[in-house]
């Protein structure tokens, strides 16, 4: 869907763009698929970001991920109440939609990941990648686990509460710690042994 890999993208200016975007919300929930483009056009960059990093820097789950968060917004946008901006009512929606898939993949068994977690981060220590330290940041939060990883992208990344992060992942806030301190110290020995 979007060219990989995504960068940070900078959230755009909300002053006018909130009211194109209930303009253009209004005509696509009449089904105007021309404003339903012009949403996509404007929000997905920043929506995929999210998802790419909330995936592990997965393409191929980002654009999936990406693909579910649009189609339950044209199924949802006829009962969107404008009580939010429509960039954080998407946001929020591509946040549900990457921790769902999340979540059912943590329910796989092929998904798993113990103790492992360690081993995984050798693993990419040991190829030869790139010498920047946001590629070196980026390859880290790929090998976090999945639950770790979502933590701390919203938590650090992303500004969520623990007690948010905790209600939406299904965990304790306790647990909620717990995954971003291991998170955090996995990603302290990775970078430390690259830097």
């Amino acid at each position: 869907m979007l060219d990989t890999p995504v960068p940070i993208v900078a959230p755009s200016s909300q002053s006018s763009d909130d009211r194109d975007d209930v303009t253009l919300a209004r005509m696509a929930a009449r089904g105007d698929r021309a404003a339903y483009e012009a949403i996509y056009r404007r929000h997905a960059p920043r929506l995929y970001a999210l998802v790419w990093r909330l995936c592990g820097g997965n393409a191929a789950r980002a654009d999936d991920v990406l693909q579910d968060t649009f189609v339950a917004a044209w199924k949802a946008l006829p009962q969107f109440r404008f009580q939010s901006a429509l960039g954080t009512w998407l946001y929020r929606l591509a946040v549900n939609t990457a921790l769902m898939e999340l979540r059912a993949r943590s329910a796989s068994s092929d998904h798993i990941v113990d103790d492992a977690d360690g081993d995984m981060l050798a693993e990419v220590a040991g190829t030869s990648g790139c010498q920047s330290t946001r590629m070196d940041l980026e390859r880290a939060l790929e090998a976090l686990p999945p639950r770790a990883r979502a933590v701390l992208v919203l938590h650090d990344l992303e500004g969520w509460k623990h007690q948010e992060i905790a209600d939406e992942l299904r965990m304790a806030v306790g647990s909620s710690k717990a995954h971003l301190h291991r998170a955090r110290g996995l990603l302290r020995a990775w970078l430390g042994e690259n830097a």
